[in-house]
């Protein structure tokens, strides 16, 4: 069972790796595993990352409430309806639907076989690759203000639904599909920053009722480490942010490379599990 110590391990964890391309889930499943710690499930993982998106609510928070606060008004003000944060709105809610959907349609699967360490070092991988391919063919030359749409939205939150396999990354996912749309990379980040919101919040408290039963941590444990992703995720965000204006995504390429086949090779040879 997760205790105090290990609830701090994994808040930072999670704070650290939620914004990167790398998988925050994937490292909820894999630091256990290598420390051998028990895996803390998919319920104690939905519900740690509404510490992170506690952060992003806040660092966004002007940019929220405008997207808000306009789609609501656009309801009954006609005027509204072409502002760009009345149509992000939209953009968001559309965005969302492929991950509600495959997530219920595959929530069984989510919460036992998606959890392989041989898939997640997979997918690690193999996205690594894709996210390479996007980031060095990318124009980077479109803003979400002036060509954001329905299509890009759906393709987005596709790219968003895949992130139910750890190891792919939901901003991994989505920056990725915002690449090869060419949009700039501070505006895919932005945009799957914003998408993942109502997805990672729904999860997190649907998933709320299973923590301290038998198959799921306790609560102060569970508490704990939602609170260290807050603090240590709102940090996250802001040099993510930075850094991605001015450095291509080659350092999270090597590094998800590096740990997919080390995960492949560690559960191959009988080191490592591949269900926790």
């Amino acid at each position: 069972m997760i205790g105090w110590f290990e609830a701090v391990v994994l808040g930072l964890v999670q704070g650290l790796t939620e914004f990167l391309p790398i998988s925050s889930s994937a490292h909820i499943r894999v630091v256990p595993a290598l420390l051998d710690w028990p895996d803390p499930g998919a319920a104690f993982t939905a519900v740690i990352q509404l510490g992170t998106e506690a952060a992003v609510l806040i660092y966004f928070r002007k940019e929220i409430w405008e997207i808000v606060s306009t789609w609501v008004r656009s309801l009954w003000t006609p005027e509204l309806r072409g502002e760009f944060a009345a149509r992000m709105g939209w953009y968001v809610i559309v965005g969302t639907l492929p991950i509600a959907i495959l997530g219920v349609a595959f929530k069984d699967q989510i919460e036992t076989v998606f959890r392989d360490l041989r898939l997640v070092g997979t997918t690690l991988v193999v996205f690594a690759l894709i996210l390479w391919f996007a980031d060095r063919t990318a124009r980077s030359t479109i803003t979400l203000e002036r060509h954001l749409d329905f299509v890009h939205a759906i393709v987005y939150g596709f790219a968003q639904s895949l992130a139910l396999i750890p190891g792919v990354s939901r901003s991994g996912g989505t920056i990725t599909a915002g690449l090869l749309l060419d949009y700039r990379r501070e505006d895919a980040a932005r945009y799957s920053f914003l998408l993942a919101m109502p997805a990672v919040l729904s999860s997190g408290l649907l998933e709320l009722t299973k923590i301290g039963d038998e198959q799921s941590p306790a609560w102060g444990p569970t508490l704990l480490a939602t609170a260290i992703s807050f603090a240590v995720g709102y940090a996250a965000v802001a040099w993510f942010l930075r850094y991605i204006s001015r450095h291509r995504f080659t350092i999270f390429v090597i590094y998800r490379i590096v740990l997919g086949l080390f995960l492949i090779f560690a559960v191959t040879i009988g080191w490592l599990p591949a269900q926790g």
